[in-house]
């Protein structure tokens, strides 16, 4: 049984949000993502949450910290500036194993750039942004229920696996309306609760994230940024300590990532030509599929995990493929990996298009195909 919706992609990030029991919000307003905490700032309330405008997206990120640690559900949104000034924070969160969604629904840049213009220049800022070591699983959703639904997925995993969690979205999608199809109940992961004297900071499994205490319990609990033992203390000079925190950090998020993995394949088995893309490209890629059939036979990977990334059905593409077109709103960064993953099976192509907001549509997509088809 299911409810019938009609959202914009922000305001089914909110719903998401909202459904999978995120229960604090603080955030800084910045186009185009203000409609996801204008939204929070009417319903959080209304369900016994907390909703916080901070003085910026510094304060945002290290207030989603705090609320944390206090046993809250937390999440912000905001755009390219304001996810730059997220950066130091969300280190921080790595090396803590705080849960917590950043929202960025990605504009033009650098700097200021458009403000209100669609774009995907942000994906490696996602991915590496941070400095040092570490991973943070980064989503994408294609259509408004995707918006939802990755949404509960990213609070989830964040709640799962006691990390930080990253969802991409782009200008064109946050204000695309669709119906959305709301299940009556979703999925809600509680973070684990240390027992028999669990170490907060370490586990014997790589896989299994360690327990995370409640503040004001009675645990013997430092939280620090510096490297730590198993239990919160500081070990800034010890090499074998170091190695040890880092690699548990990562191998906890790397080696479940057969979990993370969310992508769809549309008739990659007969393909002649194929497209992988994410976001609002996506869609223009679907688009261009249907405007070709019957005259090139395309294959789409729509990858909706960004990192780590499902590198099979992309070797799975180009093993059927005269070529691989890659569309994005940026002058090519999905295409890094593409060509990484593909090695020399298939030739890899860019489509790239900036500036404006102006979307990739799918006729000129259908034309390159044309032309790579030959």
């Amino acid at each position: 049984m299911s409810l019938r919706r009609f959202w914009s992609g922000n305001i089914a990030v909110a719903e998401g949000a909202l459904a999978a029991g995120v229960d604090f919000y603080a955030g800084y307003p910045i186009t185009p993502s203000s409609e996801i905490m204008e939204h929070m700032a009417r319903e959080l309330p209304k369900r016994g949450g907390i909703f916080l405008q901070a003085e910026d997206e510094i304060a945002a990120i290290f207030l989603l910290i705090g609320a944390s640690w206090a046993d809250a559900k937390p999440m912000t949104a905001t755009s390219g500036p304001g996810f730059s000034l997220m950066q130091e924070g969300l280190g921080i969160a790595v090396m803590t194993e705080t849960p917590l969604v950043v929202v960025d629904v990605m504009r033009a840049g650098p700097g200021t750039g458009q403000a209100s213009k669609a774009a995907q220049g942000d994906l490696l800022q996602a991915r590496f942004g941070r400095h040092g070591d570490q991973i943070i699983p980064v989503f994408a959703p294609s259509s408004v229920q995707d918006c939802f639904e990755l949404t509960v997925f990213a609070v989830n995993t964040a709640e799962r696996l006691r990390t930080p969690v990253i969802l991409l979205s782009d200008e064109l999608l946050a204000h695309t309306w669709e119906t959305v199809r709301v299940p009556e109940g979703v999925e809600r992961v509680e973070r684990r609760r240390p027992k028999d004297h669990e170490p907060p900071f370490g586990s014997p499994d790589p896989r299994v994230p360690p327990p995370m205490p409640r503040l004001g319990e009675g645990h013997a609990l430092l939280v620090t940024g510096s490297t730590h033992d198993a239990w919160g203390l500081r070990q800034t000079s010890d090499p074998h300590a170091h190695r040890e925190l880092v690699e548990r950090l990562w191998e906890k998020i790397w080696l479940n990532r057969e979990e993370l993995f969310r992508y769809e394949a549309v008739g990659v088995e007969e393909a002649e030509v194929g497209i992988v893309a994410y976001g609002s490209v996506a869609r223009s890629a679907l688009a261009a599929r249907k405007l070709l059939a019957g005259k090139v036979s395309v294959g789409v990977v729509v990858l909706k995990t960004l990192w780590p990334l499902p590198e099979e059905p992309i070797r799975e593409l180009a093993a059927r493929v005269k070529a691989i077109l890659v569309p994005e709103l940026s002058l090519g960064q999905l295409v890094w990996d593409v060509e990484r993953v593909v090695a020399g099976r298939s030739p890899v192509l860019r489509f790239s298009k900036i500036g404006g907001g102006i979307p990739i549509y799918p006729e000129e997509l259908a034309e390159r195909v044309l032309e790579v088809a030959g």
